[in-house]
């Protein structure tokens, strides 16, 4: 079942559209539970009915013409309950619904099997049997299964059926938009450059070229190189290797040889694809027509296939570096963004990211918002490989992405854009002004950065100081670990810049979704992994050599603080400390006498939130950092875009917790902020303050809209505000309260601009 399972999955993805994936089910289905009938049915929610989409055994004629309301028949049962019904005498059943023009009368057993994407259903999966009996338990489980598998196929299928009426300018083709699970705040408009892994020959995307018969130079070029490079291994494995185990070499310059690889891929050139987008269009070809074959070792071939197809992706790429334009307005795409993609293009040019995976809290959606950048992350269905070159809306206020837009609906969008440009224009104003609220309560507002860009913008911008400071970007930027001079430099000029503005500069904080690419970490569960300060105490060498560049850049500077992140308790805060003064000593010994800077914890595991009243005492700060707080709270991996709708730092839960921090640590006498998403987001900095949090540390693009909230209302009803919202059981409730009242203060700009 389980081959059966892929072949057909293999079938729909490879299908051309949606009609052709919903044939291949019915088809295919027919035939693995040797049923009479197979139908798919897809749910219209706007008209509020399943139509018939493809059958195989029913009328053909009925394709399309048949609808049944919402919850009407036994489709309608299986849809309503989201489960399987499963009849053996279907027309005794009292749900039943007899629709002649299917010409159905014939069939008694039937079971209809939700699919399900998302908790929403898309469709039903049926089937019938002319005899009177319910489908086995491995019939139903199978039904089951490949419905699970479905939601996703057909979803993909219907993007490829809308890109192709958007690609003929069909009149009436639809916009397309595609929903994500977090975003970065704002709007962009541009043009789609995607970016993949050099060796993921799958995720290469299709892209138009000029001179066809240069591309196609350049992929035989890789195939004489390729096949030079076989015949040397096989040579050189001639005395390692029997002959049988060296047929592999031959089987691999066999299929060099083939007219069927390399002029499949040559006819795609020529038809206008350059050479590593038409080599994965042929390589996945033939991979699938081996991987269907019923014989064992044929379908093994599958395999050396692909992995011939990516050792001449590699020529390719090695024989000539990807030249990639990157236009006035990019829009950086891609199944996972990393950090280098995204410095990589000039941060004039960059106006959005879209990325498959990835959630708003990971940390290059934390990069994006530092750079000003919108972004939507999560969107599973995006296909990267047909978008590159087209005109994409990046709506980071609606989370969804807008492909190809309309004259009318892109006006639309530029007209908001401008609004939000607006806005930012009239809020210069307070760039001097204080934080502090009408009825006289005072906040700082400092900048969360980790760049030097970062740095002299935050120094422009009114800012009283860098609340967090990432000294992992420039460990990601570089190919080893930076030396003590090297990071000494460093630090002196970030203090430097932002003279005399305290500066938090926060050690290494690596791991969890940040693995260095010389330093690779592999963990079935990084988040609860190594990770943070545990990584910098298992390598006290590294810790060390970065707290001495740390001292000595604090030695002409005197507004360096240093910040030691994921501190789950006592040890640990000790152990760190310990290396501190052991740090500070050899320094002295080496004739550098440094200050003893400021030396605060990241709140930010639940353990220190339950020994905070004791870590506090130990430390001169605390910062809170609200989005590993939120996701260890609510065991929620913040990337999993699957679980991503879960996270969110308004959870009752999560206010209590900071809560309780900022109550212990002003008991103590000790400043305390709040870092990470949850101090730019307009609701989450109004409840904060309400609280008694003395900073908020946040990206410089939210850093003026917060401080417009806090001089737009008095802290005593943002106290009445929190009392409210404390009785309230859902982070939505909370939301939705906190939105109503920023609306009654005029302040609606800072949920949606235009709204």
């Amino acid at each position: 079942m389980l081959d059966i399972l892929r072949r057909i999955i293999q079938d729909i993805n490879a299908a051309r559209d949606l009609n052709e994936a919903l044939g291949v089910i019915v088809a295919e289905v027919k035939t693995a539970i040797h049923t009479d009938v197979c139908s798919v049915y897809m749910t219209d929610a706007v008209r509020g009915e399943h139509v018939l989409m493809a059958t195989d055994g029913l009328r053909p004629g009925a394709v399309g013409k048949v609808r049944l309301k919402l919850g009407q028949g036994l489709v309608g049962l299986a849809a309503s309950r989201a489960e399987p019904v499963n009849v053996d005498d279907a027309p005794a059943h009292p749900a039943f619904r007899y629709v002649a023009a299917t010409g159905e009368a014939p069939f008694h057993g039937f079971i209809g099997v939700p699919i399900i994407r998302r908790r929403k259903v898309l469709g039903v999966l049926a089937a019938q049997q002319r005899e009177r009996r319910k489908y086995t338990a491995d019939e139903e489980s199978f039904l089951v299964t490949l419905a699970a598998q479905l939601a996703g196929c057909i979803n993909q299928a219907e993007i490829r059926q809308a890109l192709d009426r958007l690609n003929g300018g069909d009149a009436l083709a639809d916009t397309l938009f595609l929903e994500g699970v977090a975003s970065a705040r704002g709007l962009a408009i541009g043009e789609a450059v995607v970016v993949f892994p050099a060796t993921a020959l799958d995720r290469v995307p299709d892209k138009d070229i000029e001179n066809p018969e240069a591309e196609a130079s350049r992929f035989r070029q890789a195939v004489a190189a390729e096949l030079a490079e076989l015949q040397r291994l096989s040579e050189r494995m001639r005395l390692l290797l029997s002959a049988g185990d060296r047929a592999l070499f031959d089987a691999y310059a066999l299929l060099l040889g083939s007219d069927s690889l390399v002029n499949g891929t040559l006819e795609r050139i020529y038809a206008g694809n350059w050479a590593p987008g038409a080599l994965r269009a042929t390589v996945l070809e033939y991979a699938n027509i081996f991987t269907e074959m019923n014989d064992p070792y044929l379908r093994e071939r599958a395999a050396d296939i692909l992995d011939l197809g990516q050792r001449l992706l590699n020529r390719l790429q090695e024989a000539q570096a990807i030249n990639r334009r990157y236009p006035d307005h990019t829009i950086l795409m891609g199944d996972e963004i990393s950090v280098s993609q995204l410095l990589d293009v000039p941060p004039e040019q960059l106006k959005g990211l879209v990325s498959v995976r990835g959630t708003g809290a990971s940390h290059v959606a934390l990069l994006a918002r530092g750079l000003g950048v919108p972004a939507v992350f999560g969107v599973s269905n995006l296909p990267p490989g047909r978008l590159n070159g087209r005109e994409v809306v990046v709506d980071g206020y609606t989370v969804r992405v807008c492909i190809q837009p309309s004259p009318a609906l892109r006006q639309e969008y530029l007209k908001l854009i401008a609004d939000e440009a607006e806005l930012s224009r009239d809020l210069q104003h307070l760039r001097d002004l204080p934080a502090e609220t009408p009825d006289g309560h005072r906040l700082e507002l400092h900048a969360n950065s980790g760049l030097f860009a970062d740095i002299a913008a935050a120094r422009d911008s009114g800012v009283q100081g860098v609340g967090l400071y990432r000294s992992e970007l420039h460990f990601f930027l570089r190919d080893r670990f930076p030396g003590e001079e090297e990071q000494t430099t460093l630090y002196s000029r970030v203090l430097r810049m932002m003279e005399p503005h305290p500066v938090v500069l926060r050690t290494l904080d690596i791991g969890g979704d940040k693995p260095l690419p010389y330093f690779p970490i592999e963990e079935q569960n990084p988040f609860l992994g190594w990770r943070g300060i545990r990584i910098s105490l298992d390598q006290p060498d590294l810790f060390k050599t970065q707290l001495r560049a740390m001292l000595r850049a604090g030695t002409a500077h005197p507004n360096l603080s240093i910040l030691l992140p994921m501190i789950s308790g006592i040890g640990e805060l000790s152990e760190a400390l310990e290396l501190l003064r052991e740090a500070q000593a050899e320094l002295a010994e080496d004739g550098v006498v440094v200050r003893t800077p400021r030396v605060g914890i990241m709140v930010e595991v639940p353990s220190a939130v339950y020994q905070i009243e004791k870590l506090i005492r130990m430390v001169d700060f605390a910062s809170i950092g609200s989005n590993d707080l939120t996701q260890y709270l609510l065991a929620v991996d913040r990337n999993n875009d699957r679980v991503a709708k879960l996270y969110d730092s308004l959870n009752p839960v999560v206010l209590a917790a900071i809560r309780h921090v900022i109550d212990q640590a002003r008991a103590a006498g000790r400043p305390i902020s709040v870092c990470g998403e949850m101090a730019g987001d307009p609701v989450g900095a109004l409840l904060v303050m309400a609280m008694g949090v003395d900073s908020l540390s946040m990206n410089l693009g939210s850093l003026l809209k917060i401080k417009w909230l806090i001089r737009s209302v008095p802290y005593s009803e943002a106290q009445t505000l929190l009392a409210e919202v404390t009785d309230l059981d859902s982070a939505a409730a909370i939301r939705d309260r906190a939105n109503a009242f920023l609306e009654q203060h005029g302040l609606s700009g800072l949920l949606r601009v235009g709204k």
